[in-house]
């Protein structure tokens, strides 16, 4: 991923050092069009916070102001496993249930959302509906109760 926003930033006629580009790397899900899309918005960030070049510090300031965390998490990801947690006791809770409650599509959680969450081993589907793992609750601080 460092390889594809190296030569992103390259496109783009941005200075970008190593640690820069893995950090926007790091947090962009191993998918290059986030990692093309976060870049974007670090650019636009170094512009007005600095003098245009992308750096580790800058890369961190950008993507922390996003709500983008260490993981690629971003606010509708954690709005996803909070509803979860807090108002369906960690599931399961039906897709629909789930889209209705944040308001966002069935189909762009199932596509978007869902897949990263479970590939970190974040969300679970089971036959009665979605549910969140120890993991998840690990990552947002929340207590689980028995």
């Amino acid at each position: 991923m460092e390889i594809i926003v190296k030569r992103s930033a390259d496109i783009m006629n941005v200075k970008i050092d190593d640690n820069g580009a893995k950090e926007i790397a790091s947090r962009s899900r191993g998918t290059p069009r986030i990692a093309n899309r976060l870049l974007k918005r670090v650019r636009d960030y170094a512009t007005v916070l600095g003098n245009g070049d992308i750096d580790a510090s800058i890369a961190k300031i950008a993507l922390n102001k996003l709500e983008i965390d260490e993981l690629g998490l971003d606010d509708i990801d954690r709005r996803i496993l909070e509803t979860i947690i807090l108002k369906y006791a960690g599931g399961p809770v039906g897709i629909e249930t789930l889209s209705s409650t944040i308001g966002e599509e069935v189909e762009t959680l199932e596509d978007v959302y869902e897949p990263y969450l479970m590939q970190i081993g974040f969300l679970a589907r089971t036959p009665r509906g979605r549910t969140a793992t120890i993991l998840a609750y690990e990552h947002l601080g929340i207590e689980k109760n028995n």
